[in-house]
């Protein structure tokens, strides 16, 4: 693996065998070209032969007498707007005299073993410098007096390159930056599909797929948080590509706050894909000696389809962007008492979901929203982080206390970016909270947004947190954030700052989250907002698992589940077995398949325990005996995606241990149908050549059979078909 560079030629040309990145410096414009991005090629002396020019009609050219400079018709690292290119640029600033014009000629590089630190955002890392190597390529505009540095890493065993763009103010005039993406690359064709994730609350990460077509195509939050409208996350694939084979590039953005993923397909079939912080309401203030950091953008390439670019972002984000101490271990299986009781509970309702819990042999249990305050609904209290001593008589450190001695961990709810009013934070500083001046401040769930891009806020916040957690044996904490933020202005910035406050926002919640891992490494974060409004890599570098969605009907988490999966691992993923008739969708699904879905992910239980029959007592017990069996394969295995929920009434996934000594597979039939047809799921990622016994039967079969023939599915057995069924598979080799 090596970044190799002709200096003479002045060409970068990034590699490690699986994938090769090439561009170049311009000879007459100092700007940097782009050459190719994909599967990997052999070094050369030089690739000059790749250089795209030809003189066309009616263009507009840099350099006078040049007819073949118009960067209209030159593929680009990091464009502007302005100087002959035409289409949305990577960035735009604005300098004393009003012109957004830019010009960042080539200055230098520098070449790093492994990958720095990204200063205040989460990012992807190495742990030893051979994992890694790092270019970074210094650009200058003379008249802004402004450097541009753009960094490039590419890992030595992973098809991935990550980027990121740093703007420097080194002259004695403030500018403003306008935009600034974190990505940029200009495609050569454009016969790809645009591949995405939206929704909303409830069905979060739905997977979209869709042709590109001449013009902008984009997903983006504007909404203060990545959003369950969209994830930020995209990838191209060519039409032809499957789950198991076929071009796939995907781009992935590690940030929490608004960002913009945008593909334009210019009218000679050019693709560029840019992916950021999201330009509109976005400025930022660049005084003299300033510098701006853009986030992390994770590109992956594949020529093994999807799932083989799944299975890369699965192994780096579990690997290299989770971090602490439970980064590599099993995840314990909990009960959370919100769909059981709401907030509805006192410390006797919760010891007794505790004391069931330790017969069934559930290792942690946790008490969500309503312990706090006044808490009795969601209309008061958040803010107010102080015990209800008539719920609690011995407070969170009491309740913490008893349940550790049953045998049980103990874990608690926090919204600490939020405030209600009538609490003793509101009425002692509503200068705190989010709010234009002489506007109408909205409010969601009945409550609003502190203002953290003020230090102050993270600071007071961080000591009630810590008052809590200092004095109560706390082995998890759940995070929930649930409302977007509105009137986003801060009466601690100044006017021509304003344009600053989302992103300096979620660097407070950033902030927030690391002063608490330091202090409490032995602690288990789980982030959530609303579900999947912020389910993205920025939490995961803090939070190793977030809750994937607030709807827990086992038949639309086949949807959420299976479209998270294309980026996010199972360690990643909560899922829990609730209640029926479930409280999202009402929809009532038997016991063993709500369990079957929540298996593939950090899994745990949302429900009543202490109403559970003696039948499904044993049941519950059998579950979690399985799954701590299991989960070490389900938390680092490789997990295919083998049948859609998008295309038809089945579902199929399977993870495979790294051996492939081992395997799960998922089925799931949504609606029964009667005198069915014989059916097979066709496997993926087994050892051709390795025996496998299936469910301890005694017959054995060949991984190629298991791949290219199939399991054979049960038709009805005797009786009526049911609606909602499933079914796992273990294979063993034998």
């Amino acid at each position: 693996m090596a970044i190799n560079i002709n200096q003479e030629a002045r060409e970068f040309h990034l590699t490690n065998g699986k994938i090769s990145y090439i561009f170049r410096v311009m000879e007459k414009s100092g700007q940097l070209e782009h050459l190719y991005y994909g599967k990997g090629v052999n070094h050369r002396k030089s690739f000059k032969h790749l250089i795209e020019r030809e003189a066309r009609p009616a263009s507009t050219n840099m350099l006078e007498g040049d007819y073949t400079s118009s960067l209209e018709h030159i593929k680009q690292e990091y464009p502007s707007y302005g100087t002959t290119d035409y289409r949305y640029p990577a960035h735009k600033i604005i300098g004393q005299h009003g012109s957004h014009v830019t010009n960042f000629q080539y200055e230098s590089y520098h070449i790093t073993k492994g990958k720095p630190a990204l200063e205040n955002l989460p990012a992807t890392y190495t742990e030893q410098e051979e994992e890694a190597e790092t270019l970074e390529v210094v650009l200058f505009d003379k008249i802004l007096q402004c450097r541009l540095i753009l960094s490039y890493s590419i890992y030595t065993n992973r098809s991935v390159i990550t980027r990121n763009a740093r703007f420097v103010n080194l002259g004695n005039e403030t500018c403003f930056l306008d935009s600034a993406m974190s990505t940029n690359i200009d495609l050569p064709d454009d016969q790809f599909e645009m591949v995405h994730l939206n929704g909303a609350w409830a069905r979060e990460t739905h997977l979209q797929a869709q042709s590109l077509f001449k013009g902008v195509q984009s997903i983006s939050s504007s909404r203060g948080a990545s959003s369950h409208i969209h994830n930020p996350f995209l990838a191209l694939k060519r039409k032809q590509t499957t789950e198991s084979s076929g071009e796939v590039f995907g781009f992935s953005l590690v940030y929490s706050g608004n960002f913009v993923g945008q593909i334009e397909v210019d009218t000679f079939g050019v693709t560029r894909v840019m992916m950021g912080i999201n330009p509109f309401q976005f400025k930022w203030k660049l005084a003299p000696g300033e510098s701006f950091q853009t986030p992390e953008c994770v590109m992956v390439y594949s020529d093994k389809g999807l799932n083989g670019m799944s299975n890369t972002y699965h192994a780096l984000y579990r690997e290299r962007l989770v971090r602490g101490r439970w980064r590599d271990k099993d995840r314990p299986v909990l009960i959370n008492n919100w769909e059981a009781t709401y907030f509805d509970f006192d410390e006797e309702k919760v010891l007794a979901i505790a004391n069931t819990a330790k017969e069934l042999g559930m290792e942690l249990c946790v008490l969500d929203d309503g312990w706090f305050g006044e808490r009795h609904d969601d209309t008061s209290s958040l803010g107010d982080w102080f015990e209800n001593k008539q719920k609690l008589p011995d407070g969170i450190d009491g309740l913490a206390r008893k349940i550790d001695r049953l045998g049980v961990k103990f874990g608690l709810w926090f919204e600490p970016e939020m405030v209600s009013k009538g609490t003793k934070l509101f009425s002692e500083h509503p200068e705190w909270v989010l709010s234009t001046p002489g506007r109408r401040a909205s409010h969601g769930r009945n409550q609003y947004v502190l203002d953290f891009s003020r230090p102050e806020v993270v600071d007071y916040i961080y000591k009630l947190m810590d008052s809590v957690l200092e004095k109560a044996t706390i082995s998890y904490i759940k995070w929930d954030m649930n409302r977007y933020i509105t009137e986003a202005y801060s009466s601690d910035l100044e006017a021509d700052r304003q344009g600053e406050v989302m992103h300096r926002y979620i660097l407070g919640v950033y902030q927030l989250y690391e002063r608490l891992i330091h202090k409490y490494p032995d602690i288990l974060f789980e982030s959530c907002a609303g579900g999947g409004a912020r389910f993205d890599p920025g939490m995961l570098y803090y939070a190793p698992q977030a809750w994937t969605s607030d709807n827990t009907d086992a038949v639309e988490r086949l949807k959420i589940q299976y479209g998270a999966s294309l980026v996010y691992p199972l360690s990643a993923m909560g899922s829990h077995v609730s209640a029926i008739p479930n409280h999202q969708v009402g929809r009532t699904t038997p016991l063993h398949t709500r369990v079957n879905t929540a298996y593939f992910g950090t899994f745990g239980y949302e429900l009543d325990i202490t109403n559970l029959t003696a039948a499904e007592k044993e049941e519950v017990k059998e579950q979690v005996r399985f799954f701590k069996e299991k989960r070490s394969l389900i938390r680092t295995g490789r997990f295919y995606r083998l049948l859609s929920p998008f295309d038809g009434n089945e579902t199929a996934w399977m993870v495979v241990s790294n051996d492939q000594s081992e395997a799960i597979v998922g089925y799931y039939k949504v609606l029964a149908k009667p005198n069915d047809k014989f059916n097979r799921i066709k496997l993926q990622g087994l050892d051709p050549d390795k025996r496998y016994l299936i469910n301890n039967n005694p017959v054995d079969h060949f991984g190629d059979e298991l791949m290219n023939i199939g399991i054979l599915l049960k038709r009805n057995e005797t009786g009526y078909p049911q609606d909602f069924n499933s079914e796992v598979f273990v294979l063993k080799e034998v």
